[in-house]
């Protein structure tokens, strides 16, 4: 039989690609999305089934898990990757605001793993792969809500590890650093700024942002699509899987300093 992946937020970005190189793979795929009706290339696939899933709508979930078995039989993989960037200082942020951050990227994702977690015990198999970011280990500003939620992301994922190897399913988290779709380029939502004082640090984070590792080459979806297969297809007990030299260099800095030094030295290259 062959082996299944279900992809949530698989539109575009990292989504997409990872769809596109499972089929290629000879993998069955069930691509989830908010719009499926809007999806004019990955329902060209002979193995890919397009279908309806938002994170935040729980019978979407349910819908997506069902209609994904009845096709395929089984699933073999998840992937959380569906997700976006908050971006702004915290004081200007709303409680909406606040919320949906959490309510996709945490909350969202954890509605989905709960929903396949039957499958995966009656089988007494599966991988679950969650998509973080560098930024779920290290922080900028204007980025607490975005940093905190893949924090959480990360933490769950940790711990989940431990209940999952009763059940003989593997836990994974993939780790990006900057690529085209991410959050301080296309795929960010900005929060307005109004207060005068947040003014100058606002402006400094993207661009000082991009000039630490501006002789760094950066990666693509199609390499981190590829690194999840790597994740889906390895058999350690491996939990992370860093992706792009960026992001290895900011982990590292964090790796080999202490808390003290890492915020000192993140303070100088955005505040002074």
């Amino acid at each position: 039989m062959k082996q299944t992946i279900l992809i949530t937020g698989a539109s575009s970005g990292l989504g997409r690609e990872t769809a596109k190189l499972f089929a290629a793979k000879n993998w069955n795929v069930i691509a989830t999305m908010r719009t499926p009706e809007k999806e004019s290339e990955l329902n060209q696939f002979d193995n890919v089934l397009v279908t309806r899933l938002d994170v935040v709508d729980t019978d979407s979930i349910t819908k997506a898990v069902n209609i994904g078995l009845q096709r395929f039989g089984n699933i073999d993989v998840l992937v959380n990757n569906a997700g976006y960037g908050l971006i702004g200082m915290f004081e200007n942020a709303g409680p909406g605001q606040i919320q949906k951050q959490f309510d996709v990227n945490v909350f969202g994702l954890m509605n989905v793993t709960r929903a396949i977690l039957p499958h995966f015990r009656e089988r007494m198999s599966g991988t679950i792969i969650n998509i973080s970011s560098m930024g779920g280990r290290v922080t900028i500003p204007g980025g607490a809500l975005y940093n905190a939620s893949k924090f959480a992301v990360e933490g769950y994922s940790e711990a989940l590890i431990y209940e999952m190897a009763a059940i003989n399913v593997k836990v994974r988290i993939i780790e990006p650093g900057s690529i085209p779709t991410n959050f301080v380029t296309t795929s960010a939502v900005f929060i307005p700024n109004n207060i005068p004082v947040y003014t100058q640090l606002m402006d400094n984070v993207v661009p000082r942002y991009r000039k630490a590792t501006e002789h760094i080459p950066k990666s693509s979806a199609a390499d981190v699509a590829e690194t999840i297969y790597q994740a889906a297809t390895d058999s350690t007990a491996r939990l992370r899987y860093v992706v792009g030299k960026d992001a290895e260099f900011y982990l590292a800095g964090r790796n080999v300093s202490n808390d003290q030094d890492y915020i000192d030295r993140m303070r100088g290259l955005f505040i002074e």
